[in-house]
């Protein structure tokens, strides 16, 4: 699947059992839980804190799907398409750090 068809589907999907989407701010708030719920499990799973047995079984890649969802949707809903801004931005990072990563003795 695309970027493009995924918003598209996703648009879909909020037409055909959404009824409309929420709000960009309720978005935004919805955005920044899903990021919280993705970075606790990274945290708890590759940090140093030990898991809690009721974060075990949670699955990453779905708390990864909720972010990107939430994502789409503000995209949808502000109008960008996010295969160009997407293009843009790894433009964006070549011609910035082509060589500042190469060059960084840390790494």
């Amino acid at each position: 699947m695309t970027i493009k068809q995924a918003q598209q589907e996703v648009d879909q999907w909020i037409q055909k059992y959404g009824v409309r989407y929420f709000s960009e701010l309720t978005n935004m708030a919805m955005l920044t839980e899903e990021v919280g719920e993705m970075a606790r499990i990274i945290a708890r799973r590759y940090g140093e804190q030990s898991e809690k047995e009721s974060d075990k079984n949670k699955d990453l890649g779905d708390e990864m799907a909720d972010v990107l969802w939430v994502l789409i949707c503000l995209a949808n809903q502000t109008g960008v398409d996010l295969t160009t801004a997407f293009e843009k931005n790894i433009e964006k990072k070549t011609s910035r750090d082509s060589t500042r990563h190469l060059e960084n003795p840390k790494l």
